[in-house]
């Protein structure tokens, strides 16, 4: 376990969570929101896991939302494109469909947010997030990311381009 609160863990992902993962990751619907292009097998997905999951050598780490009351994995939230010169991080959630609206994504936020700032003692932290996806905008918002930028027609839909938001997060406490 790596940190917790009442409702949730959230905790490294292991070997036994690639068959979620590769179900995650496959998951057309959210491809956009994911900026994934193409499938995932599993042997990658086993492999990632087995080798490269890893904040310190490649620069990004996944971990696992649980549901702390019956065990349940409900979505995962990562870290990426790590920079310990800069003190900042990306970060990215996912939380299946089941799970969402239910204030387990702001959870995960505030535990993940004080691992970053009080483990990893990072400056910021970053978000994009495209301008249709308005629960992830809200929820972001609601924890305290604000925007910094804006990146028109950046990404390619089959309905033409829409725009990307970059939201941050400052460690005022630094």
């Amino acid at each position: 376990m790596f940190a917790q609160n009442e409702n949730i863990i959230i905790r490294a992902a292991e070997p036994v969570d690639a068959e979620l993962i590769y179900k995650w990751e496959n998951d057309q619907e959210i491809w956009r929101v994911s900026e994934t292009y193409m499938p995932y097998s599993l042997y990658q997905i086993e492999q990632f896991l087995l080798n490269n999951n890893d904040l310190f050598s490649i620069r990004q780490i996944r971990f696992i939302i649980e549901k702390k009351d019956d065990d349940t994995n409900i979505g995962c939230i990562d870290l990426y494109d790590f920079d310990p010169i800069h003190m900042r991080a990306g970060i990215g959630i996912l939380l299946q469909k089941d799970y969402r609206k239910q204030g387990y994504a702001h959870e995960a936020l505030e535990l993940i947010l004080d691992y970053c700032f009080n483990t990893l003692m990072l400056k910021q932290v970053y978000c994009l997030i495209d301008e249709l996806n308005a629960d992830s905008i809200n929820l972001f918002k609601k924890i305290g990311f604000v925007q910094c930028g804006l990146r028109k027609e950046w990404i390619r839909t089959t309905n033409g381009f829409i725009d990307e938001l970059e939201f941050q997060y400052i460690n005022k406490n630094f």
